[in-house]
């Protein structure tokens, strides 16, 4: 039962991610294709000056998987 609740924070996490980059991008006047949601958020997580927590920066990464088609 602990694994589903983690699963469920780690998914809502995600969604929030791609939620804040895919309105950004319009606010940009960008296009939100997946390939380039997949990039920003790889960019975002590469940057170490930013404080992020564990859930936060595994959803990141499973966002870039997800998107990019990455195994």
């Amino acid at each position: 039962m602990g694994n589903q609740a983690k699963d469920d924070f780690l998914y809502q996490e995600m969604c929030r991610v791609v939620g804040k980059v895919v309105l950004e991008m319009r606010d940009l006047g960008q296009e939100p294709k997946h390939m380039v949601i997949a990039g920003v958020v790889r960019t975002a997580l590469a940057n170490n000056k930013i404080q992020r927590s564990e859930l936060t920066r595994d959803a990141m990464q499973k966002v870039v998987t997800a998107l990019s088609g990455q195994s």
